[in-house]
């Protein structure tokens, strides 16, 4: 083989693999970037633009931007604290709330009996005697009975009274 056609043979196989190079690393023309010289300087180009980039915005809530981790997890530590509002750690999950309430119902038994037992302001309701004269004894009040007749004409009673 001569020398000629050993060089032609290496250029060829040089120029295959320059080939398979720009195969996988992509046309410098296909990028978006404004500098398509070569990939460093695309890259550089990229980067610049991340760094100059205003996306993280903790001042203000948009819908351009986002918040850094560090203040949504401030803001999400908030809204646990505001949901919890200072529920002791046997009460601070759902679970935990569930739990007490399904094993715990005697107490809520016992506050909705207390509740049932109420003298009503807000709806008629029907009372036993007994039950009458401790509602009227805890505000100090008396019964209709002692009262006498509400509708009595008082008037009528003084004009027959002055004759």
């Amino acid at each position: 083989m001569s020398l000629a056609t050993s060089i032609e043979s290496l250029v060829i196989r040089v120029a295959q693999e320059f080939n398979d190079v720009r195969a996988k690393a992509g046309n410098l023309a296909n990028l978006t970037t404004t500098d398509k010289s070569n990939l460093v300087a695309a890259i550089n180009e990229l980067q610049a633009a991340v760094v100059s980039s205003t996306v993280i915005d903790d001042a203000q809530i948009a819908t351009t931007s986002t918040y850094s981790s560090n203040k949504i997890v401030s803001l999400l530590d908030a809204l646990k604290t505001e949901i919890l509002g200072g529920a002791d750690a046997a009460y601070d999950t759902l679970v935990e709330i569930q739990q007490l309430l399904q094993n715990g119902t005697s107490g809520l038994d016992a506050l909705l009996a207390a509740v049932n037992n109420r003298v009503r302001f807000d709806a008629a309701q029907s009372l036993t005697v007994a039950e009458q004269l401790q509602a009227r004894s805890n505000i100090g009040a008396v019964a209709a009975s002692d009262v006498g007749n509400t509708d009595t004409d008082f008037v009528a009673v003084f004009v027959g009274a002055l004759v």
